[in-house]
């Protein structure tokens, strides 16, 4: 009996320490896999994992302050970039539900919401403070205006060379990856550093109400 219970006791110690030793192992070797990719996490942990309430950070100044489950992003938490707008969403499994963006100036939105498109054109900054008059009319939200490189497009945070799909910031260091959504997005609504001709356009409704037949 004794010498039975002596056993289980010893196995007890092995497995626990061995159990231990893998555990450190894998948070060492997670701490040097953060440490290579230049992330950084601040926060509680379960069995070695991303587990509980912690903040995330990225290398480009990009944080991530919330609840965490399974090493993911879950439950309510928020994305802080490096230009002061915020991400506030509720998250599951890593991915944002009911989500809301806060720019830097204090506007908000939400998706289905309209801001700077034909419903209304004014600029944030026009909402708050009323439209300029004719000559001085603004064409970027904040000015000075930035000078665009040659080539690129200013998306508000940075300016997109359509070459290579690289986003920077105003200073030239690298904020992301464009995919082919945020692309499409840009080359079609941001402003360019080239001119181009914009004639008037009609669709048939408006030509057949404007021009009577003789």
């Amino acid at each position: 009996m004794f010498c039975h219970d002596f056993l289980t006791l010893i196995m007890f110690v092995i497995t626990n320490r061995m159990t231990n030793l893998h555990n450190k192992f894998i948070v060492t070797f997670s701490s040097i896999k953060m440490e290579y990719c230049g992330d950084k996490y601040e926060g509680d942990t379960h069995n070695s994992r991303l587990e509980g309430f912690g903040k995330y950070s990225l290398p480009t100044g990009t944080y991530y302050e919330g609840e965490m489950s399974d090493g993911m992003f879950h439950g309510e938490g928020t994305l802080h970039f490096q230009n002061g707008s915020k991400y506030h969403a509720v998250w599951e499994n890593g991915q944002p539900k009911n989500g809301e963006i806060i720019f830097s100036d204090g506007l908000r939105y939400t998706e289905g919401a309209h801001y700077a498109d034909e419903f209304d054109r004014r600029f944030y900054t026009e909402i708050c403070s009323g439209i300029k008059p004719a000559g001085r009319s603004q064409i970027v939200d904040k000015e000075p205006r930035t000078q665009i490189p040659d080539g690129c497009y200013d998306t508000g945070d940075g300016f997109y060379n359509p070459l290579t799909g690289v986003v920077t910031d105003y200073n030239g260091c690298f904020l992301r990856n464009a995919d082919h959504e945020e692309h499409t997005w840009v080359v079609a609504k941001c402003r360019k550093a080239w001119d181009e001709y914009v004639g008037a356009t009609y669709d048939a409704e408006t030509i057949k109400r404007t021009v009577k037949p003789y």
